[in-house]
């Protein structure tokens, strides 16, 4: 007598093009929606920003933020390097001293919290967001940008 069922062998081919479905899904995702690609670049942006600052806090000495316009890089040393996607283009504007060249600069901020202020831009095809670090306070803000 046969019990109705499936064989070890079937469940872990199942699970095994289940998990080359998961790994190719968010590739496709990416490539078929990119805004939900640009969204995400500007929050790791301004979560990358947020560390930066609390970096400073923390260690109560002055931390930098590197942003490489030309290679889409934000660099925050000691922590972390975010490659953000060639897909999209990237702006930084920021005070003039601290612009290296006019594809890169530094954005800091001060054990008190408080920051050289200025605003990263990210875009696609002429909309995206941008990404706010207020002088006074070191607040980060994302919003909406479009080139008008």
């Amino acid at each position: 007598m046969r019990h109705a069922g499936f064989t070890l062998v079937e469940l872990l081919v199942v699970l095994a093009i289940a998990a080359l479905l998961m790994t190719a899904v968010p590739a496709l995702f990416s490539a078929a929606f990119p805004g939900l690609e640009l969204k995400s670049a500007a929050r790791r942006t301004a979560a990358t920003l947020r560390l930066a600052r609390e970096s400073a806090i923390r260690q109560g000495a002055e931390t930098e933020l590197q942003v490489n316009v030309e290679t889409r890089q934000l660099t925050l040393a000691g922590y972390r390097q975010l490659n953000l996607p060639s897909t999209l283009t990237l702006q930084l504007e920021t005070a003039a001293r601290d612009m290296h060249d006019e594809q890169r600069g530094v954005m800091r901020f001060f054990p008190d919290g408080s920051a050289t202020g200025g605003r990263i831009i990210l875009a696609y095809q002429n909309h995206g967001y941008q990404i706010g670090v207020t002088w006074l306070t070191g607040r980060i803000v994302i919003a909406p940008w479009s080139a008008q």
